[in-house]
């Protein structure tokens, strides 16, 4: 390539790496940050933010474990939980709703778990799903510094698409007033019929879903939108822990078949 063909090409490029910086500031600590400190110390990410959350976080409080878990996300390591900003979203939903069966999908490292049950009402019960065993070795003993004994926060771990179908028979789990999506967003549309299919939603039920702008659940969204069953609403805000990338939370109403 000619240094003038070059020359030419630059003010594109400056204009992309300008408007696309945030993206690739994510790209740099959520994926090349993490994936170096994980060969570099053999500790995975999630297993160093329990370490720093067991030095810093008041066992037994709730809302301290998720201050301490932000600030390891501002400030230390990323990690994809549903964040402050979202997380007042679920919070204001939560305590409006008042379920007392409330199901999860994609644990993760706990965040959302805690977040959820902090808000429940006495007596409710969370079920939260979640397929990789190392990530829900962490979640297990963050939702326990936490507070929340098996009693009120259930922890299932398995492929949604397997535990969803037995949620009723094996953990007793009839119908969920409200349902929060954090998991693969391409298994969105596919457990939110699993859960039709199999009748786990009460009517009137709220489903969340979080990322449905970034990266995006287009499909979801359309089902959601234009099959009837649900009225749907988005919450917008930003991607966890990224104020200038632009996300948001999908609130469903199930309504059933009309």
């Amino acid at each position: 390539v000619s240094p003038a063909i070059a020359l030419a090409f630059l003010p594109f490029l400056i204009t992309l790496l300008i408007r696309y910086r945030h993206y690739l500031v994510l790209l740099y600590r959520a994926v090349l940050v993490a994936w170096l400190r994980d060969r570099l110390t053999g500790v995975p990410r999630e297993q160093r933010a329990f370490q720093y959350l067991l030095a810093h976080a008041i066992p037994g409080d709730p809302r301290h474990v998720l201050q301490t878990l932000d600030q390891w996300s501002y400030y230390c390591e990323h990690l994809s939980c549903v964040g402050p900003v979202k997380g007042r979203i679920v919070e204001r939903l939560v305590r409006e709703r008042a379920p007392q069966r409330v199901l999860e999908l994609g644990t993760y490292c706990g965040y959302g778990s805690v977040l959820l049950a902090q808000g429940l009402p006495v007596g409710a019960r969370l079920y939260t799903v979640e397929p990789d065993p190392h990530h829900a070795a962490v979640a297990e003993k963050v939702i326990r510094l936490a507070g929340f004994d098996e009693q009120m926060v259930e922890l299932i771990v398995g492929p949604s698409e397997e535990v969803i179908p037995r949620l009723r028979a094996q953990h007793g789990l009839a119908k969920a007033d409200f349902v929060f999506m954090d998991h693969g967003k391409r298994c969105y549309l596919r457990d939110l019929q699993l859960l039709e299919t199999h009748q786990l939603l009460a009517p009137g039920a709220t489903v969340l879903a979080d990322n449905v702008l970034f990266p995006g659940a287009p499909h979801f969204l359309q089902y959601a939108k234009t099959c009837g069953k649900y009225h749907c609403r988005v919450h917008r805000a930003s991607l966890e822990y990224f104020r200038a990338i632009p996300d948001g939370i999908a609130e469903l109403c199930y309504v059933g078949n009309r």
